[in-house]
């Protein structure tokens, strides 16, 4: 339910989706899995010395048209949601461009490296995924604004505090506050966080003092088998001996 409302989960859901669409078009084309498209040609020529460019690059400006078509194909209404909807969309797609990097494979003898084939690739998408997590954190909140035009009144969304940078295409936008998911509440969708996992040294959001929204934690200990004290044997396996480790685990009151 807290996806039908325009809050920051909701535009890290839209950018991620948009982006795991543009995504997964564009590795089909690298891999030849998909007719209709094929490897990216317009990164000719030679960089530099001792690489040249070769094997496949990743068609990402195909991904994102792809991805546009399909993840934008509803959001053409003239209210404040679809334009919302529509830039964290673009946002998602724009984070893999962002983050397309060169990968090289060695040729020579012994893998000298005597010479490099290079091409454009995607990063693991969690790479992407990541990303965008710090863009939700730094999401922008926006006002909306209604203003007429020739197809009636349109709405469109500001940037509420002027003294911030305003969002760039980058950036994830809304506009309504999150519910609190520190309680359980079926109306919102929030499952709570009691009797979560969490990291007694960490300061950041999986730690015990933020995700137990100051409730406190408990802890036990675990007892867990494990494989220790391994040894390669001459050839070839490894033989382990199993171990018995005691943790402490932490979870939220």
């Amino acid at each position: 339910p807290s996806l039908s409302t325009a809050t920051r989960e909701s535009a890290f859901v839209h950018a991620i989706a948009s982006a795991g669409v543009a995504f997964a078009v564009t590795r089909s084309c690298a891999e030849g899995s998909a007719t209709i498209c094929g490897c990216d040609t317009r990164h000719k020529g030679s960089p530099g010395e001792g690489w040249k460019w070769g094997g496949c690059s990743e068609d990402v400006e195909f991904g994102s048209m792809v991805s546009r078509e399909f993840a934008d194909a509803r959001e053409n209404r003239p209210d404040a949601r679809s334009a919302m909807n529509r830039h964290n969309n673009e946002a998602g797609r724009t984070s893999i461009i962002e983050l397309m990097h060169l990968k090289c494979k060695c040729h020579g003898l012994s893998g000298s490296c005597e010479v490099k084939t290079c091409w454009w690739s995607q990063p693991d998408f969690r790479v992407i995924g990541d990303y965008l997590k710090d863009k939700y954190d730094s999401a922008s909140e926006m006002v909306v604004e209604k203003h007429r035009e020739s197809r009636g009144w349109v709405e469109t969304l500001r940037p509420k505090y002027n003294f911030f940078k305003a969002p760039t295409e980058k950036d994830l936008v809304y506009y309504e506050n999150s519910p609190n998911f520190c309680e359980p509440n079926p109306e919102t969708g929030s499952f709570g966080t009691r009797d979560r996992i969490c990291n007694v040294t960490s300061h950041g959001i999986d730690g015990c003092d933020l995700l137990c929204c100051g409730r406190g934690h408990n802890t036990r200990t675990e007892k867990r088998k494990e494989k220790c004290h391994c040894i390669f044997h001459w050839c070839c396996y490894v033989r382990c001996q199993e171990c018995i480790r005691v943790y402490d685990v932490h979870t939220c009151k």
